[in-house]
């Protein structure tokens, strides 16, 4: 888990949101019934790639329906039990970064 994160965090910060969203599929896809907030964050990690991927193809009401639905999953940070916790901290203060930028908030 740990790993894609980091490669998320790369594409993130590269710009390439479509490949961030791939690389937390790939862990979140077989877990998506799960009743697990971890999972569950990393759901909302991955919407908010693709809300960042609809605002590079120009698609500002569906980005903004998106990110509303990364921000429904953000507060299970505060839940998540997880030696990952720290990295999905950066990664939550990254996206936040990003939303700035992209949505001129």
């Amino acid at each position: 888990m740990g790993e894609a994160c980091q490669t998320f965090v790369q594409l993130i910060e590269a710009g390439d949101y479509y490949e961030a969203h791939e690389a937390l599929e790939e862990i979140w896809y077989p877990k998506r019934f799960e009743k697990d907030n971890e999972i569950s964050l990393i759901k909302g990690f991955i919407n908010a790639s693709v809300a960042f991927e609809l605002v590079k193809k120009g698609r500002m009401e569906p980005a903004r329906k998106t990110w509303k639905v990364y921000l429904k999953y953000r507060t299970l940070i505060e839940c998540v039990e997880s030696e990952h916790l720290p990295l999905y901290r950066k990664v939550d203060a990254l996206l936040e970064q990003k939303y700035e930028q992209l949505f001129g908030a």
